[in-house]
């Protein structure tokens, strides 16, 4: 996109290389520190699965025996990787006897960090093979029956049963929509551990389990094969399980993940330090996988004024961007998210919102950025709300923004029955349709609204960035600088599964898909 807002490119690279900094001075403290769900994630790519005869998983099985025999800090591949050169058993055959209680891996013999790498190895290697395939078969995909056109039209699916998420998803793929999300059920985000099997249950939303991705992947495939459009599947990567279910995702070829460096700390009240941690791990698998993550940046808006705190939004864009390139991610795949959610009485509302997206797409040119529609001040009063999803869905064309999660005029209403979403499917598609081009053909006058708005979001954002390079990213949070909610880096949930690395650490895949293995 053009520079159409005047906006002052040596302010961009001043935020961005700011950005890079805080980034920088966290990854410090990230290479130090492993988890407990990074090192069960460790195990899930090297093939556990399943639950032991109580439903306890077993990959949170083997990691509390190595843990409880203080072996974490040197990596759950190790212990599997000696377990096999002091047993002679495969990597499963050890896995199913230390979930039947009968070995304990901490209490072998220790071989050299050397030989355990190359009895790993090659494993390793494998895992990562079998998810290239299935990032191979998602291009094929879109190399013979194609896909939407951006925006794409991005609806959500929460009733709790898969197999009822299965008929309203593939409904929905036939209305138009190009993206599915499940909402994955209320508080799993807490959940230390990783349900299994396929789930009818959930509350709000629908379990996020292997099984689950396996089956409504299968879904879309053949409702996208029936429509001639590959559909793409959305799910939940964050949470005290957000790199395993990153590794999940990536083995059942989901497409986009709601994956934020910093929305855990905030939202679910996850320590700080464990997040930050996990999130590099999920990061890298997200952007080995070709998958596209989306941050919650929109989510801010939602605690704070959309107005007043829009600086926030793109400061977060921009540190949310930079812990994705130290994660190998490409541009293509990030997915930053940001929302149209201010006070509707706003006197020139709708051309502070357009300046806001423009803006955001102007910044982050290749991304494929996440917008999210009107929910805070949403009344139930469907007729307006109808409404403002059409001037949502307007900026959107207008901007050039690239997942669009659709509207509901029932929001604050209900869960959205069917004919709810083909009526926002409808309406964005009626929009789109006939204002395709209207971002080409209008230009923005000097020094008007739109321009000064955007020039005075980004160097508020940038002073706000500096003072994060000042204080630090820990301190920032503390003092409730994004979305007003004020975290304590050691309060929290999950501090007790952080751990420090020993010298003879090892995870076998950091290295491995850093270097894009081919």
């Amino acid at each position: 996109m053009k520079n159409i807002l005047n906006l002052d490119p040596k302010v961009i690279e001043n935020a961005r290389s700011c950005a890079a900094r805080i980034a920088e001075s966290i990854q410090t403290f990230i290479d130090m520190h492993t988890t407990v769900s990074i090192e069960r994630t460790v195990l899930r790519l090297l093939g556990a699965d399943g639950v032991n005869d109580v439903d306890i998983p077993i990959p949170n099985i083997v990691v509390d025996i190595i843990k409880d025999g203080g072996g974490l800090t040197r990596g759950a591949a190790y212990w599997i990787g000696n377990a096999m050169i002091q047993t002679g058993l495969s990597c499963q055959e050890i896995l199913e006897k230390i979930a039947a209680d009968e070995l304990d891996i901490t209490k072998l013999s220790m071989a050299s960090t050397e030989k355990v790498q190359e009895k790993i190895l090659p494993l390793a290697v494998e895992a990562l093979e079998k998810i290239r395939n299935e990032t191979s078969k998602r291009e094929q995909y879109l190399a013979t029956i194609g896909e939407g056109r951006q925006p794409y039209l991005y609806v959500i699916i929460a009733t709790g049963n898969i197999y009822e998420d299965v008929i309203q998803a593939q409904a929905a793929a036939r209305q138009g929509a190009d993206i599915i999300a499940v909402i994955r059920t209320t508080a799993q985000s807490l959940l230390d551990y990783v349900p299994y099997g396929p789930t009818t249950e959930g509350f709000g939303g629908t379990y996020a389990t292997q099984e689950n991705f396996r089956i409504m992947r299968k879904a879309l495939d053949e409702a996208g094969e029936e429509v001639r459009r590959y559909i793409r599947l959305c799910n939940y990567s964050s949470g005290l399980c957000m790199p395993e279910i990153a590794a999940m995702g990536a083995q059942e070829r989901l497409d986009v993940m709601l994956n934020d460096a910093l929305y855990g700390i905030l939202f679910r009240d996850i320590n700080m330090k464990r997040t930050l941690v996990d999130q590099f791990f999920s990061r890298l698998i997200i952007g080995y996988s070709g998958i596209i993550f989306n941050s919650g940046e929109d989510n801010y808006l939602t605690t704070a004024d959309a107005y007043e705190e829009a600086h926030t939004v793109l400061a977060s864009q921009f540190i949310n961007e930079q812990f994705a390139v130290r994660a190998n991610i490409k541009e293509e795949q990030m997915g930053l998210g940001h929302a149209f959610e201010m006070d509707p009485d706003i006197e020139n509302g709708f051309l502070y919102e357009l300046a806001q997206a423009l803006m955001t797409r102007e910044i982050f040119p290749k991304a494929p950025l996440k917008y999210m529609p009107p929910t805070k001040f949403m009344t139930g009063n469907i007729f307006k709300g109808h409404i403002q999803d059409a001037l949502f869905n307007l900026i959107s064309v207008w901007s050039g923004q690239s997942l669009q999660l659709l509207g509901m005029l029932t929001e604050a209403i209900h869960t959205p029955h069917l004919q709810d979403r083909m009526l926002s499917i409808e309406n964005a598609k009626y929009i789109f349709n006939n204002a395709r081009d209207i971002g080409e053909e209008i230009e923005y006058k000097r020094g008007g609204i739109i321009q000064t708005r955007a020039q005075f979001v980004l160097e508020k954002a940038n002073n706000l960035l500096h003072e994060i390079e000042r204080e630090g990213l820990f301190s920032t949070i503390e003092k409730g600088k994004f979305g007003g909610v004020k975290r304590l880096r050691d309060g929290g949930k999950g501090l007790d599964g952080v751990f420090i690395k020993d010298e003879n650490y090892f995870n076998p895949f950091i290295d491995l898909m850093l270097g894009g293995v081919k």
